[in-house]
């Protein structure tokens, strides 16, 4: 499928429905952006999030934590 395809498929929809495509297309704009080949980037923003109990936890007791919360 390619952008003709969907531009026929739309102009085929009653006017009335234009705007709820509009919606659905902002929503999926939102939610992956223009991202190349549909990929998301892994982000370390978290890194070092846990730094404080390092002292008080190994990275297996954190990991079992975890398991623990969800």
């Amino acid at each position: 499928m390619n952008r003709k395809d969907i531009e026929d498929r739309i102009r085929k929809l009653p006017e009335n429905l234009i705007p709820e495509v509009m919606d659905y297309i902002d929503f999926l704009v939102k939610r992956y952006g223009d991202k190349k080949n549909g990929k998301k980037k892994f982000k370390f923003d978290w890194e070092g999030g846990l730094v404080n109990l390092k002292d008080q936890f190994s990275s297996v007791e954190l990991q079992n934590k975890v398991s623990d919360w969800r």
